[in-house]
C-alpha cells in the first residue's frame, strides 16, 4: 500500500532569460558554435526534446547541491540521500529553444541512470534510477504556460530498475527491460487496470536471456538495446547476443547469431544501436545496426591498472526478421 500523499500546486515559475535566438543565414556547411548560456545550474545526465520545442534536462540528485535554486524557497527533504538530506536546489530544468530561456523543475527521487520514453500524447515517462528512485515512475506533461512540472509515483515499479531500457509499444504502453541484476521486464501502465490489485501480483516477467548475458562482476548487460519490429515482436540485444521476444506470450521466438568479435556493446562498455529507416513502399526488412563498445575487460583494466582501452571501431548489421539472419 502507498502511504505517500501527492499534493499538486499550480505554480508559475519565472524563467531565466537571455536574448532570444535569431536564426542566422548559412550557406553550404558553414556554421559556428554559439554559447547560449554561461551556466544552466545543473549538469544534465539525461535530456529529452518535447513536442512543443522545449527540452527537459535533469541530473542525479545524490551528488550535492546544484547551482540553481528551487522557486518559492522550496526544499527537498530526503532522509535516504547520502550527501544532502535537505536540498533547496533544483536538479532538473526545462529549456525553451525558441525563447532561449529555462526554468527550474522539481524532482525528488534519484534519477541516476534511469530510463524513459515518450507517450503518444507527448508525455515523458521516466522510470527507475538509483537508491530511493529505483522503483519510481516520473511523468512530465508538456505545457506552454510555465506550470508543468514533474509528478513522481514512488514505489510504482515492481522491481528496482537501474540502467534499464524503455520502449513504446503499439498499444500505448511502455515496456521496461532489464536493469542492474534485474533479468526481467515490466510495463507502464501495469497490465491491470486496477493498479492496487496488481501491486500484489507481480507484473515483472523473467527473461533467462538477460541473465545469461551477464559477465559476472563485469556484467556488460546494462541498458539493453531494444527495438520494436513491424510484426509486433521485440528485438533485444545484450552484450554480444540478441533475440526476438514475443512479450505478449513472454517467450523467446528466435535466437540470433552473436555479433562478430565477442566484445560487449552494452553499458558499461557503452556502444549504441539503431533500427534503420523503414520504407513502407518496399518489402519491409527491418535491419538493426549496432556500433561501438569496448574490449571485454576494458572496465576491469581501468580499475586494476588505470589502463584505458581503445573503443571498438566496428559496427554490425542484422535483418532480425530474416529466416536465417546473419
Amino acid at each position: 500500500m502507498f502511504s505517500d500523499i501527492i499534493l499538486i500546486m499550480m505554480l508559475t515559475f519565472p524563467p531565466i532569460t537571455t536574448e532570444p535566438i535569431i536564426p542566422q543565414e548559412t550557406s553550404g556547411i558553414d556554421g559556428k558554435w554559439r554559447l547560449l548560456h554561461e551556466n544552466i545550474g545543473i549538469s544534465p545526465m539525461h535530456m529529452q526534446l518535447l513536442h512543443n520545442d522545449k527540452v527537459v534536462m535533469f541530473e542525479r540528485t545524490d551528488a550535492g547541491p546544484s547551482n540553481i535554486s528551487l522557486p518559492f524557497h522550496r526544499c527537498r527533504y530526503d532522509p535516504f540521500d547520502y550527501v544532502l538530506p535537505k536540498d533547496c536546489t533544483a536538479h532538473s530544468i526545462l529549456y525553451d529553444i525558441r525563447a532561449n530561456t529555462f526554468r527550474p523543475l522539481s524532482i525528488r527521487m534519484d534519477t541516476w541512470c534511469s530510463s524513459g520514453a515518450v507517450l503518444p500524447d507527448g508525455t515523458l515517462v521516466q522510470t527507475g534510477g538509483y537508491n530511493d528512485g529505483d522503483h519510481t515512475v516520473r511523468t512530465l506533461v508538456p505545457c506552454d504556460d510555465g506550470t508543468c512540472d514533474w509528478v513522481e509515483f514512488s514505489g510504482y515499479l515492481t522491481e528496482p530498475r537501474w540502467f534499464s531500457t524503455n520502449q513504446l509499444l503499439p498499444d500505448g504502453r511502455i515496456i521496461i527491460v532489464g536493469g542492474r541484476l534485474q533479468f526481467s521486464y515490466e510495463f507502464y501502465p501495469t497490465s491491470s487496470m486496477d493498479f492496487f490489485a496488481d501491486f500484489y501480483t507481480s507484473s515483472s516477467f523473467l527473461v533467462d536471456f538477460l541473465k545469461d548475458t551477464s559477465d559476472g562482476s563485469g556484467e556488460n548487460n546494462f541498458y539493453p538495446f531494444v527495438h520494436l519490429l513491424p510484426n509486433g515482436n521485440l528485438f533485444i540485444f545484450v552484450n554480444v547476443r540478441s533475440v526476438v521476444i514475443d512479450y505478449k506470450q513472454n517467450k523467446v521466438v528466435k535466437h540470433l547469431p552473436p555479433i562478430p568479435g565477442n566484445d560487449p556493446r552494452n553499458y558499461p562498455n557503452s556502444g549504441s544501436s539503431i533500427l534503420l529507416p523503414l520504407d513502407e513502399n518496399k518489402l519491409v526488412e527491418p535491419e538493426v545496426m549496432v556500433c561501438g563498445g569496448a574490449p571485454r575487460d576494458a572496465l576491469l583494466d581501468i580499475k586494476r591498472a588505470h589502463s584505458f582501452a581503445r573503443a571498438l571501431p566496428t559496427c554490425g548489421r542484422i535483418k532480425a526478421m530474416d529466416e536465417n539472419p546473419t
